[in-house]
């Protein structure tokens, strides 16, 4: 390919001659000659083939503690009491149970820090995960237990209005995750009943002591106490 004001030198180049800086000029405008003819880069399409390659992952597996990578388990659904999940799923009676797990595994902690004069830890914390994980209860993570404590809170609290949301929900078909939704309510009813102190409605049980209470919980409590407070400055 030809360039009409492309200009020739022959011999060495003085850059500080008048050639030089048209070609310079020459090639800032219309770039190097043998550049012409390629095309720019599609970084859409570099885009999506990475997030199809990130998805394809995230089905396979999904991350664990420390980085590592743990194949998926089979999703839960709402079931009632008693009731034993069909086909590859898992209902809520063995959700509970994790958490029962979970505070042997932090017996356990506890007895091996008090053996090498460690300090002791007293709520269920990544160290209790990591020990849960090399029992070889990998299925014990800290993504999900966080994700649906506040459900075994109201499982722990109070059994009667659990059980009537499990049957309901199972009842209607809906899934785990409107159920979960669900189950924040109650407890910001026990929390504005002892003058909103959900920490405390935590610490009181022997079950709950040893989990954080969720931000989320924290949230609905401050929002519900707001508009309690709002209501009674109208009044």
């Amino acid at each position: 390919m030809m360039f009409s004001d492309a200009i020739v030198v022959n011999g060495p180049l003085n850059l500080n001659s008048k050639e030089h800086l048209l070609q310079e000029h020459s090639h800032a405008k219309f770039g190097p000659p043998g550049l012409m003819a390629l095309p720019e880069p599609s970084s859409d399409n570099e885009g999506r083939k990475i997030a199809r390659k990130k998805q394809k992952r995230r089905l396979s597996r999904e991350p664990g503690e420390d980085g590592d990578d743990r194949t998926r388990e089979h999703p839960f659904i709402v079931t009632e009491p008693g009731e034993v999940a069909r086909g590859k799923k898992n209902g809520l009676d063995y959700l509970f149970d994790l958490y029962e797990q979970c505070a042997r595994f932090l017996d356990e902690v506890q007895q091996i820090s008090r053996e090498r004069g460690e300090k002791c830890p007293t709520k269920v914390t990544n160290q209790v995960f990591r020990h849960a994980k090399l029992k070889g209860a990998s299925y014990i993570n800290k993504p999900k237990m966080r994700h649906y404590v506040h459900c075994y809170a109201l499982h722990c609290l109070d059994r009667e209005k659990s059980n009537y949301l499990r049957k309901l929900f199972k009842e209607r078909g809906e899934n785990v995750g409107a159920w979960r939704q669900a189950c924040y309510y109650p407890l910001v009813d026990m929390a504005r009943e002892n003058g909103w102190d959900i920490e405390g409605v935590f610490i009181r049980n022997e079950k709950l002591r040893i989990w954080y209470v969720p931000t989320k919980l924290r949230q609905l409590c401050h929002l519900e106490k707001s508009k309690d407070s709002d209501s009674c400055s109208y009044e």
